[in-house]
């Protein structure tokens, strides 16, 4: 269903209107049209746009035009050259992945989850008759297993909502441990035919985020080749099994929103990776979505790979 509705084969567009200073020349020129048609060149059929509420709703809730605007000719661009876009609400007020960001109180809170589904109202408004260009993404990655009984109310509100003014759209939802394929079997059955399951997969973290330096997850200082890591395709079929799983009970379409490796891996490591998870993808017909184009520690379009991407954009 996802290479029907063409979300199968995507890059992200992480930096843009999410984790960045949200100065008006980040806003404005991070991306720019030459990216856009970089990607569609590529083969991808989709992008996911992350952006944070701020940039599109003021510190009273109100929504910002010029925010709303951003986002209608970031679509307008992408429509231009043939792509597809999954709206991601990356950071919503109170709540973030990251714990830098210092948003929390979301799910504790029933005005900042009333905040939260009055901004998917506008949203579904706004993007609604998009439905065959353009899907949403409810939340980026929910943290902690403590969240799961507040976030399984609060996803059918959601929807019920939206679906006022957004029908056909394609929903994607994802669990805790931040859309670990392990936890999606803890997530309620979708709301409707038209909601995918959402995972992310980094694994195994110490390959993949090695020298990272935002995660207490990691050694900065330790590192690991492809031949240490243990990853076949085989690894990756067994991680997704439970995920699978959990979507043929429900009779749903499972999507993975963000895979990729830390710019301190090598290229030719790096490359097998990539390698690897593709193949599973293609074994489990699940649709994906590279992080992320530029910058941001994981640019696929950076300089370092300059001599592999070709063959790398053939595993995606």
């Amino acid at each position: 269903m996802l290479k029907q509705r063409g979300f199968y084969k995507g890059i992200d567009l992480g930096g843009w209107f999410s984790q960045c200073d949200y100065s008006e020349e980040r806003l404005d020129t991070f991306i720019t049209e030459e990216d856009i048609a970089k990607i569609a060149s590529w083969g991808a059929d989709h992008v996911r746009l992350p952006f944070d509420y701020n940039v599109v709703q003021e510190a009273d809730g109100t929504m910002k035009e010029d925010g709303l605007a951003r986002i209608d000719r970031a679509l307008a661009l992408c429509q231009k050259h043939g792509l597809h876009v999954v709206l991601d609400l990356h950071k919503t007020a109170g709540f973030s992945f990251d714990s830098g960001e210092r948003e929390e109180g979301f799910f504790e809170s029933a005005a900042l989850q009333e905040r939260f589904c009055q901004l998917w109202e506008v949203l579904a408004d706004r993007y609604g008759h998009m439905h065959k260009a353009v899907a949403f993404e409810l939340l980026n990655e929910i943290t902690d297993a403590a969240y799961l009984d507040v976030w399984n109310k609060l996803v059918p509100v959601c929807m019920e909502r939206l679906r006022k003014y957004a029908p056909e759209t394609l929903v994607l939802v994802g669990s805790y441990w931040n859309n670990s394929p392990a936890a999606l079997k803890d997530l309620d059955a979708p709301y409707d035919d038209k909601v995918a399951y959402n995972i992310h997969c980094y694994e195994p973290l110490k390959f993949t985020h090695q020298g990272a330096y935002w995660t207490a997850a990691i050694d900065p200082a330790e590192r690991m080749s492809f031949a240490e890591s243990g990853v076949t395709p085989a690894y990756f079929e067994k991680l997704f099994a439970s995920a699978m799983e959990k979507a043929a009970r429900h009779g749903a379409v499972l999507y993975c929103g963000e895979y990729g490796v830390i710019d301190r891996v090598s290229p030719e490591d790096t490359l097998a990776w990539y390698r690897a998870i593709h193949t599973a993808f293609e074994t489990c017909g699940i649709g994906r979505c590279a992080w992320s184009y530029k910058e941001m520690d994981f640019g696929i379009s950076d300089k370092r790979l300059d001599g592999v991407r070709d063959e790398l954009l053939k595993n995606l």
